[in-house]
């Protein structure tokens, strides 16, 4: 066998035993390159005869062409190779589930879907919703309540304080009004008897704040409100609404309430409202039991507020109640302390949270 044969053959054994497309480029570069076996066989050329030219030329551009034809068909089987491969490798398997939708995924608080049940059930009742800022003045957080100068409900254990605003003419807070942050959703109340005529009927939900923290207080709550201003309102009618609420809120057919006698600044004659319930293993069940558990705090609204509010109390009369929404959340789905509402802990979000799309309904149910 001639050495070109040789040559040949040997190059076409690499080709055919490379084993990934850089092996095969390996072996074109050694045969094919610029300092190529072949293209230095090639390169001898300028030095034969004409005759052993014609000859030996052919030769060598037969082996060269035998070379390259062997060099495309091997890399075809290369890269068809490759691509099985990266295609087994990156197989995806199509009957495995999706993913949650985010709207399966996320999470309603239960604070936020309290505020949507009890706006629902007194909305149903034909109360309007009333709103007012978070950052209130001593006159309609305290003295237009009847709050006398002096109550302990004005002092800096209880409520955050803003320092006072100078007035550079007479160096007292402006207007005589000192800033806080509310300690009620009261002030609320204030604002819609002075800007709109009786009658009224709203509730008022919000943030409220106070200085005390522990299992059951923090420095920032929520509160729910109403107020029912009229001519012809009366207990009866107070004691009516609470009794319907509670029934709807906690979901029960019937329910049994006791009013007690209490005081408040701000109502006359004021009470306090307990409901009944039944303690067994760490659960609390309403509308069934022997045992009974206080909630919330109603009365007569006081004539001394109707009359700071620009209400003859000779005229009108109205009703008020309050009650935390965060008690009431606690109670109602069975949450031991009231800092976790405030943990931002994701976990506790997916076990105690609603999806996004239920609605609260009296058809078709608040928490369901």
């Amino acid at each position: 066998m001639s050495d070109l044969a040789t040559l040949e053959k040997s190059i076409l054994d690499q080709i055919a035993s490379a084993a990934d497309e850089a092996a095969l480029e390996a072996v074109r570069v050694s045969a094919l390159g610029k300092k190529g076996s072949i293209s230095a066989l090639l390169a001898t050329l300028g030095k034969m005869s004409p005759d052993e030219r014609k000859t030996e030329g052919a030769k060598i551009n037969l082996a060269k062409d035998a070379v390259t034809q062997a060099l495309a068909a091997r890399r075809d089987v290369l890269k068809a190779a490759a691509l099985d491969a990266r295609l087994a490798a990156e197989t995806i398997d199509v009957t495995l589930p999706l993913r949650d939708a985010p709207a399966e995924t996320g999470r309603i608080h239960p604070l936020s879907q309290v505020f949507d049940e009890v706006n629902t059930i007194f909305a149903d009742m034909g109360f309007a919703i009333a709103e007012g800022p978070d950052i209130e003045t001593d006159d309609y957080n305290f003295t237009k309540l009847n709050f006398p100068e002096g109550h302990p409900a004005r002092e800096m254990h209880d409520t955050f304080f803003f320092n006072p605003k100078q007035d550079p003419g007479s160096g007292a807070g402006a207007g005589g009004s000192r800033m806080l942050l509310r300690t009620h959703t009261s002030p609320v109340q204030v604002r819609t008897m002075l800007s709109q005529k009786p009658p009224i009927r709203i509730i008022c939900p919000g943030r409220t704040y106070r200085i005390d923290s522990d299992a059951t207080h923090t420095p920032q709550f929520h509160q729910v409100e109403g107020l029912v201003i009229d001519k012809g309102s009366h207990l009866g009618h107070l004691k009516w609404i609470l009794h319907e609420f509670c029934k709807a809120f906690f979901e029960v057919d019937h329910i049994n309430m006791r009013f007690r006698p209490s005081f408040f600044p701000f109502t006359e004659p004021s009470l306090e409202v307990d409901i009944q319930c039944r303690r067994d293993k760490g659960e609390i069940r309403f509308g069934e039991g022997e045992d009974w558990m206080e909630i919330l705090g109603c009365g007569m609204v006081h004539p001394n507020v109707l009359r700071a509010c620009g209400i003859d109390p000779d005229v009108y009369q109205g009703f008020a109640w309050g009650m935390g929404l965060d008690r009431i959340t606690m109670l109602k789905y069975g949450i031991a302390d009231l800092r976790q509402l405030f943990e931002n802990d994701i976990r506790w979000l997916n076990h105690y949270g609603f999806k996004p799309l239920d609605i609260p309904t009296i058809a078709g149910g608040l928490s369901s």
